[in-house]
């Protein structure tokens, strides 16, 4: 009887030992989460171009991308970058005056990387150039890619468009002391797209019959 007993309570006490350790196994792994969570938004609060990775930035709010672009434009070597007030941008989210004395507006979109810019971010930075007297206007965006009609009203309007590939080359040439390198894929020429009514009267045909073609807004210059 008393073998019994022993060997019941060894098994129990087994199980009990098992189940202690598991639970063990499930606070420390929720507790490295916690930490690594902490850490990582800590370094977001502080925003430290050195520090940032592109993870970071997809884990951002909309209005800590654009004060991370901000410090990271101004500690590659655009001294007067200004960011524009959140509330009354007027489609701009960053002035700044490139190596060549060119004013430039900045329209800053954080989205996820499977998502695609629309035409009212071009519309949006385009329209504030009069408003901050700028000659030149950029999108810089998270996202892989652009909408056919928003690579076309940019191209029409000369709008650079930086995508997420153009970001990760401005962040690692940062990092890597290559501010040069950073600054001529930011200060590069937009892809000219040449424009429906531009190709008709070269064209010398109907405008409707060239959009029924589907040739209009497919020549780049």
């Amino acid at each position: 009887m008393l073998e019994t007993f022993m060997h019941v309570w060894n098994e129990q006490r087994l199980w009990v030992i098992i189940v202690a350790v598991v639970l063990l196994l499930l606070v420390a792994w929720w507790m490295v989460r916690a930490i690594r969570r902490y850490v990582a938004r800590m370094r977001r609060l502080r925003l430290d171009p050195r520090r940032i990775t592109i993870a970071d930035i997809d884990e951002m709010e909309g209005w800590e991308f654009e004060r991370y672009l901000h410090r990271l434009f101004s500690e590659l070597g655009y001294d007067d970058a200004f960011k524009t007030k959140d509330s009354s941008d007027y489609g701009a989210d960053l002035v700044f005056t490139d190596r060549l004395g060119v004013r430039n507006v900045l329209q800053a979109k954080r989205y996820q990387a499977s998502q695609a810019i629309g035409l009212d971010a071009v519309q949006e930075v385009y329209g504030s150039m009069r408003y901050y007297q700028a000659e030149r206007s950029i999108v810089l965006t998270s996202a892989e890619r652009f909408t056919g009609s928003c690579q076309t009203l940019a191209g029409v309007n000369e709008v650079k468009l930086l995508g997420r590939e153009d970001l990760l080359f401005v962040i690692r040439s940062f990092k890597a002391g290559r501010y040069e390198e950073a600054m001529d894929l930011i200060e590069s020429e937009a892809e000219l797209v040449v424009s429906p009514w531009e190709q008709a009267e070269e064209a010398e045909e109907p405008l409707q019959a060239l959009l029924r073609s589907g040739k209009a807004g497919k020549g780049r210059r």
